[in-house]
C-alpha cells in the first residue's frame, strides 16, 4: 500500500513538473498566441454569447422589478376606486402604470367593460367580450415578459456544443502535431491540448450562468402569470357583480 502511494505522488508530482517546467510555458499570453483560427471563431463565438446573456440578464432584471414595484403602487389604488365605482379612474390610474403588468390586464378589461357600462342592461355576450380582453392582454404581457428567455436557453443549450467543437480543434491539433514529429514532447502539443481544455471550460462557464438565469426568469414569468390570471379572475367577478346591480336597480 505504501509503495502504490509512493508510486502513485511520483507519478502526480512528475506530471505538474511537466507543465511547470521553464521550457515549456502555458501562461495565458502562450495559450492566446497558441489559438488557431477555428480556436479563435470558437472563442469570439462564446464571448458574444456571454455577452448577450449578461445583457439580457440584466435588462430582464431590471423589467421584472419595474413589474413588481408599480404592481404594489397599483394594486390598492386601483381597487379602491373599483369599491368606489369609478372605473374612469381605475382606467387612469391602469394608464399612469405602465410598467406593471396587472395593470395592462386589468385595463384592457376595465375598457371593455366600460364601452358597454352606459347600456341600460350588460348583456352575456358583453361580459364574454370582457372576458376575452382580459385573456388577449394576458397573453400579450406573458409573451412580452417571456421575450429574452429563449435565447438564454439557446445559449444554455448549446454553449457547451461550441466549446466541445474547439475541444476537438484542439485535439486534432494535437494529434497533427504528434504526427508531424514523433519524438517531440508536450511542448509540441501543449499549445492545442491548452486550446481543447480552454474551450471546453469556457463552453461550460457560459452556459451554467446561462441556465440558471433562464429557470429563475421563468418562474418569474410563472409567478406573474398566476397574478394576472388571479387579477382578471378577480375582475370578472366585479363585472357579474355590477351587472347583477343593474339588473336589480
Amino acid at each position: 500500500m505504501t509503495f502504490l502511494g509512493s508510486l502513485f505522488v511520483t507519478k502526480v508530482l512528475g506530471f505538474f513538473l511537466m507543465f511547470t517546467n521553464e521550457a515549456t510555458p502555458f501562461g495565458i499570453y502562450e495559450i492566446a498566441r497558441s489559438l488557431t483560427i477555428p480556436g479563435w471563431i470558437v472563442i469570439a463565438t462564446l464571448l458574444l454569447m456571454s455577452v448577450y446573456m449578461i445583457a439580457v440578464g440584466i435588462e430582464r432584471y431590471l423589467t421584472y422589478s419595474k413589474a413588481k414595484q408599480q404592481s404594489r403602487q397599483y394594486a390598492p389604488k386601483v381597487a379602491q376606486a373599483l369599491k368606489n365605482s369609478n372605473i374612469d379612474e381605475a382606467i387612469n390610474i391602469s394608464d399612469k402604470h405602465k410598467d406593471s403588468h396587472l395593470a395592462m390586464v386589468v385595463s384592457s378589461g376595465l375598457k371593455e367593460f366600460a364601452a358597454h357600462q352606459g347600456n341600460t342592461d350588460i348583456s352575456g355576450e358583453e361580459m364574454e367580450a370582457s372576458k376575452r380582453a382580459l385573456q388577449r392582454a394576458i397573453a400579450v404581457k406573458t409573451a412580452e415578459l417571456k421575450r429574452g428567455l429563449a435565447g438564454l436557453a439557446t445559449v444554455g443549450s448549446t454553449a457547451p456544443f461550441v466549446g466541445l467543437f474547439g475541444t476537438v480543434v484542439g485535439i486534432i491539433g494535437a494529434f497533427n502535431a504528434l504526427r508531424a514529429n514523433e519524438t517531440a514532447g508536450i511542448g509540441a502539443v501543449g499549445g492545442s491540448i491548452a486550446e481543447a481544455l480552454v474551450a471546453t471550460a469556457f463552453g461550460i462557464a457560459v452556459a451554467v450562468p446561462a441556465v440558471w438565469l433562464f429557470n429563475y426568469f421563468t418562474n418569474k414569468v410563472t409567478s406573474f402569470g398566476v397574478e394576472m390570471e388571479n387579477s382578471a379572475s378577480e375582475l370578472v367577478d366585479y363585472f357579474i357583480k355590477q351587472r347583477t346591480r343593474q339588473l336589480n336597480s
